[in-house]
């Protein structure tokens, strides 16, 4: 909540001369983890509400500019997110001074695979027959000595608050087997049962307790922890017991048997499902200090079938923008009175996992309208009339409904305190045919050097309204010292060049990445579409 920084300069002399100086930013604090209690962080127990997420961002591949980091951690945190699973290998820099600055804490996870590698699906994830290639070759090698360099690399950030050495490595017959797999029942997909012929399960106990102890060496003021896949099958090795912190992956419902078997072992969440179930098991259980939803923002790779880009269940997408489940799940993790919106046809569901719903429908259609909220209660009202009386919303599901004809104008959603008095409030409006595009950038000065500036384009109609529907192909044209980094419209079915300056919206909307070449000046971007106004926006380059 006041994640505050402090700049330490370090100057180094010999025999009177100064011979190197430092300077970085630390913070205090002190963490507290219990096998009942959960965890404290300056005292006080927090719940940890994570997120995974990958290094990737969209159109940018790997290469991804610090601003572009801070926006969407910055999103991340508006939901109510004050976690980062770093899923499956250390990250840039620049992602841990993000979470510094802004007060998120971090889990800096070193592996995914360790001597042998795991499936690879090359035709679509979970299909075909898969490969085996991976980093698992240079383990035996390079395996402790990269551990120690993460540790080393990120050790001063008071962000990082495990370590964790290593993300379902103990996935059931992926590679390794144990007897008790003919036995027991596993919550994770089993490729078959007990494989004598796999590499088995008690070869995880000493490579943890390598890895473990590095992490001992190198900083013995956080914990060792890792994602367990088939806990059920590892709490007949060593490996759990090695760790100094157990995470579970997609195991909820273990946590209170686990907790009574082996009352000294703390417990959380590393990878959970979006059920809000999976959260309420943290909520309402002392011991389990937080859980990590997979995924936080959309990324590539673990891709469909063609066509298809990447992995799109995140709370953000591609471009960094706040999906619908990005707003179910603020109704959970959020400190602050919120209500949010949901509306589908009476014959279909809406997704959660899609772009934010609009208001356009059939005169007289029967619409299903959910409010995502975390009020006692909701009212929903549409051109200021009530539509929907006053309804609980429920406090495990986290939303309640309505049934209404379709009627074009402003709907709206009202929280209610248990006084049934407004106490937030969010709303859609119907949109009009598309008339214009509206640019907005989340910085009109950057710095010469890289900087970058991000441009939300939105394709609206004559009052400003972002029209859903709209699939228009946007032209982006540059002048001055800039370059276009990429056209990104969220869409995991677009297969198109993204590096161009041609780009179709997709739900209305985009985001332009524009940086800087070095030379200081003006730039103007002009983004222009057959039958819509264009728009440009001037950036000053300093």
């Amino acid at each position: 909540g006041t994640p505050n920084l402090y700049r330490l300069k370090t100057t180094v002399y010999v025999n009177g001369e100064l011979t190197e100086t430092d300077e970085q930013f630390v913070g205090a604090r002190e963490l507290t983890f219990s096998h009942d209690e959960g965890l404290a962080i300056n005292g006080h127990p927090v719940k940890l509400k994570g997120v995974c997420i990958h290094h990737d961002a969209g159109c940018l591949g790997s290469a991804v500019p610090r601003q572009v980091w801070y926006r969407r951690i910055k999103h991340l945190k508006e939901m109510g997110c004050n976690a980062i699973r770093t899923s499956h290998n250390p990250q840039a820099s620049d992602l841990y001074d993000i979470c510094d600055e802004l007060g998120l804490v971090v889990i800096d996870e070193a592996f995914d695979e360790w001597e042998y590698p795991k499936k690879k699906w090359v035709k679509g994830w979970n299909v075909g027959t898969p490969t085996y290639d991976g980093n698992y070759d240079y383990f035996k090698e390079w395996g402790e000595t990269d551990l120690k360099d993460m540790i080393l690399r990120d050790r001063n950030h008071p962000s990082v608050i495990m370590w964790s050495i290593g993300n379902e490595v103990d996935y059931p017959n992926d590679p390794y087997s144990h007897p008790i797999l003919d036995s027991i029942r596993i919550s994770q997909p089993v490729y078959g049962g007990w494989l004598p012929g796999n590499p088995q399960a008690e070869q995880l106990s000493s490579l943890s307790r390598k890895l473990v102890d590095v992490v001992h060496r190198y900083d013995p003021t956080r914990p060792a922890t890792a994602g367990l896949a088939g806990v059920a099958m590892s709490n007949h090795t060593d490996y759990p017991f090695n760790l100094d912190v157990c995470g579970y992956n997609y195991t909820e419902s273990l946590y209170e048997k686990d907790h009574a078997t082996y009352p000294e072992r703390i417990l959380y969440g590393s990878e959970n499902s979006q059920d809000p179930q999976a959260w309420n098991v943290v909520r309402d259980s002392k011991y389990v200090f937080g859980q990590f939803i997979w995924t936080g923002i959309d990324y590539l790779g673990e891709s469909g079938q063609w066509p298809s880009r990447g992995f799109y269940t995140g709370m953000l997408d591609f471009g960094g923008f706040l999906k619908t489940n990005g707003l179910y799940r603020q109704a959970m993790w959020s400190e602050k009175p919120v209500v949010n919106l949901t509306t589908a046809p009476l014959t279909g569901a809406h997704r959660r996992g899609a772009p934010l719903p609009g208001w356009n429908y059939k005169e007289g259609a029967r619409i299903v309208v959910t409010c995502m909220g975390n009020t006692p209660y909701a009212r929903l009202t549409l051109n200021g009339v009530e539509v929907g009386q006053p309804k609980a919303i429920d406090k495990d599901r986290y939303s309640t409904s309505w049934s209404i004809p379709y009627q074009k104008g402003t709907l709206t959603v009202e929280g209610l305190n248990e006084a049934k008095e407004v106490c937030c409030s969010s709303a859609v409006t119907t949109a009009g045919v598309p008339v214009r595009l509206t640019a907005l950038p989340d910085v009109r000065v950057i710095e010469k050097e890289r900087g970058v500036s991000q441009i939300e384009l939105d394709v609206t109609d004559s009052q400003g309204v972002l029209v859903p529907s709209a699939k228009n192909e946007i032209t982006c044209r540059i002048a001055g010292p800039v370059r276009l980094l990429g056209l990104e419209n969220s869409n995991n079915a677009d297969m198109s060049d993204y590096r161009d300056n041609r780009q179709c919206v997709y739900h209305g909307r985009l985001i332009a990445y524009i940086q800087a070449t070095g030379q200081k000046g003006k730039a103007t971007i002009t983004f222009s579409s057959p039958s819509l106004k264009s728009t440009s926006i001037e950036l000053d380059i300093n």
